[in-house]
This record gives structure tokens, C-alpha cells and sequence, in this order.
């Protein structure tokens, strides 16, 4: 019997799964490194609603798991998962549930203190039915030890996976106009009314920047941001270019990457940015210091303003300085796991409940 027989996994996630997140990005490669590893993976579709399902749509996901087999070994996205206690509990004893865990729900900024309590019972009490759960990080993981009640013997951290880029053009041509990148969904907990503001204060400097990501996920939010920028006159130099199609071109045309966000439960986007040879301009918040190390680049508090204007103002200002962390970045980068590594730990636990 070869290696693979018999592996088989129900990987239940809601949604677009081609959707350019950094959630669905590590469901995607984590689906094609298991499958390569000689898993069966099927992909279980859930309604796109969730977190905040509608009764349809729970009785719709019901049915769904209903019909799945007795024993089968089901990876549910923490994002429907989370949002599923009374299912939960009623499959758990004939299926073999796992949980994956990018971000703890009620942890998202921005939610009515209601709609937060709510969340926090939710995912507590169906976390509370599975077999395992993988986190990306080991900040998330502990998050759910403490405020979660998972027990810590039932945590399994499997960090995105990282591929350091081959050396591109210098960091230290000395560009005019240096580009700064900023790649995050237009969401409250990304805060990017600190990089406008920061930017706003460094208008006497000569900079580019671009804002990639999704710009839908949250419409009032992306309209605030907007009307941040045109109040700062500063339209002409921030681009709010939404999603894109081509995200290393955007890496690759980068001279620093700048991203304000209050909480993490991993940070893509800081990985892949090092692993493009970008000094990073960030905040502690979340497992953000996991990712980033100081030879990288800069960390300040959530929020601090002041701060982040005053460390993006000195890589702006001396290349020779953007060099020194870009190299520093890069080595960080070649540091962290691949995604093969991070599919052997999620292939391990999931053999661990088979």
C-alpha cells in the first residue's frame, strides 16, 4: 500500500476559495502541498456568509456536514468553523474535526461589542468539539489557550510558508521618489488612517505609495480611507489600487513596505514582503514581532502615529540605511518555514486524529 492510501481530507472552507487574502492564500497552498504529499483533498464549499450566517445558511452547512461519511477527517476554516457550535457538537462524535484558526473572530476590529461577545461564546464553544487545532502562529495559539479555553496539548501551530525571492534589482539606486508599499484589505484592524497621517507629516519628502488589497471587504472603511487621503492633498501620491492580479510586480517595484495593523495572527504580507528584500515599517500588534525581527526593519505601538512617521521618515531618507535592512529583511525571510515545512506539521496532526 502506497504512502498516500487512504489519506483523505474534507477541508470545509466559506466563500471564494480563489479570494486574494492572506486566509484563502494559505488554504490554497496548503491544499496543493498536502495534495503533493499524497493526500485526497476535497474542498467542502460553505456559504460565503460567515461569519454571520444566516439561518439558510446554517441549515444549508448542516445538511452539508450531514451527509459527509462516518470517521471522515473534516479541516474547517476557523472562519466558519468558529460560527458553528451547535454543528459542531452534534458531528463531533461521528466526524474527526479540526479546527485551522488564521485570526480569533471576536478579535476583528471594528465589531459592535454585541456581535464581539457573541463571537467570542461561538468560537469558544465549538473550538470546544474539535479533535485538534492548528494555529498560524504561536501568538494565536496561546490567545486561544488563555481566552479560549483550548487545552494546550490540543494545539498545533503550522505558520504560513515563506519562499525568499532571487535578489532583485539594489535597494541602494538612490530612486528620487523611493516607492512604499502597503498590502492589506481595507479593514478597520489594518489601520491605514496611521500610514496616511504618517505620510501626511513627511509630505515635505519626496515618496510614492501604493495600497493594495481588497477594497469590497469593507466599502465604508475604504471610502474613509479615500477621503483621508484627498483631505491630506495627498491623492496624487497614494494610490488606492485595490486588489491586483500581479502582486509581485508590486513586491518587486517596492522600496519599503508600510503596514500600520492594530493585531495579526500571523502577517503574510510582513513575510512576503521580506522575502522580497523590504525594510518593514509595522506595528507589534498580534504575532507580528513573531515575523519580524529588528534586523528587518521597525515595529511600533498600535496606533503610535508619531512613531511610525519618525522610523518611515529615516529609511526614506537614507538608501545606504534601506540597504543595510533590506539584506537584513531578506536574511530574516530565509529564516522562516517554508511551506513544505508548514504542510509536514499540518499533515502530522491531521495523520495524529486519522
Amino acid at each position: 500500500m502506497s504512502q498516500g492510501a487512504g489519506r483523505r481530507l474534507v477541508f470545509a472552507i466559506p466563500g471564494d476559495l480563489s479570494a486574494p487574502s492572506g486566509g484563502y492564500g494559505y488554504d490554497r497552498r496548503m491544499i496543493e502541498a498536502l495534495r503533493a504529499m499524497g493526500w485526497q483533498v476535497d474542498v467542502l464549499g460553505l456559504p460565503a456568509s460567515f461569519p454571520f450566517p444566516s439561518e439558510q445558511d446554517l441549515s444549508h452547512s448542516a445538511d452539508l456536514f450531514a451527509a459527509l461519511p462516518d470517521e471522515a477527517l473534516v479541516l474547517a476554516d476557523g472562519l466558519a468553523f468558529g460560527a458553528l457550535p451547535d454543528l459542531a457538537g452534534k458531528e463531533a462524535h461521528r466526524l474527526r474535526l479540526v479546527a485551522l484558526v488564521h485570526h480569533p473572530l471576536a478579535l476583528e476590529d471594528g465589531l459592535p461589542p454585541e456581535s464581539a461577545g457573541h463571537l467570542r461564546s461561538s468560537e469558544r464553544e465549538a473550538l470546544r468539539h474539535a479533535r485538534a487545532v492548528v494555529t498560524t502562529s504561536t501568538t494565536t495559539g496561546t490567545c486561544l489557550v488563555a481566552e479560549f479555553g483550548v487545552a494546550a496539548d490540543r494545539i498545533h501551530v503550522a505558520p504560513p510558508g515563506t519562499r525568499v525571492a532571487a535578489d532583485g534589482p539594489s535597494r541602494t539606486d538612490g530612486t528620487a521618489e523611493p516607492r512604499i508599499l502597503c498590502v492589506a484589505a481595507l479593514i478597520p484592524r489594518k489601520d491605514h488612517a496611521v500610514l496616511v497621517d504618517a505620510l501626511a507629516s513627511l509630505r515635505d519628502r519626496p515618496w510614492r505609495c501604493r495600497i493594495v488589497g481588497s477594497d469590497t471587504a469593507d466599502p465604508d472603511t475604504a471610502r474613509r480611507v479615500r477621503e483621508r487621503i484627498a483631505q491630506a492633498g495627498l491623492a496624487e501620491r497614494i494610490v488606492v489600487a485595490g486588489a491586483v492580479d500581479d502582486i509581485e510586480a508590486e513586491y518587486e517595484s517596492a522600496d519599503v513596505f508600510a503596514l500600520p495593523s492594530r493585531f495579526e495572527g500571523y502577517g503574510m504580507a510582513f513575510a512576503e514582503a521580506m522575502a522580497h528584500g523590504l525594510p518593514v515599517v509595522g506595528c507589534a500588534g498580534g504575532a507580528v514581532p513573531e515575523v519580524v525581527p529588528a534586523e528587518a526593519g521597525f515595529l511600533v505601538p498600535p496606533g503610535d502615529r508619531e512613531g511610525f512617521a519618525t522610523v518611515l521618515a529615516r529609511l526614506l531618507a537614507d538608501p545606504s540605511f534601506r540597504a543595510q535592512r533590506s539584506a537584513g529583511a531578506r536574511d530574516a525571510a530565509r529564516a522562516l518555514p517554508t511551506w513544505a515545512d508548514s504542510a509536514a506539521i499540518l499533515s502530522r496532526t491531521l495523520e495524529s486524529v486519522r
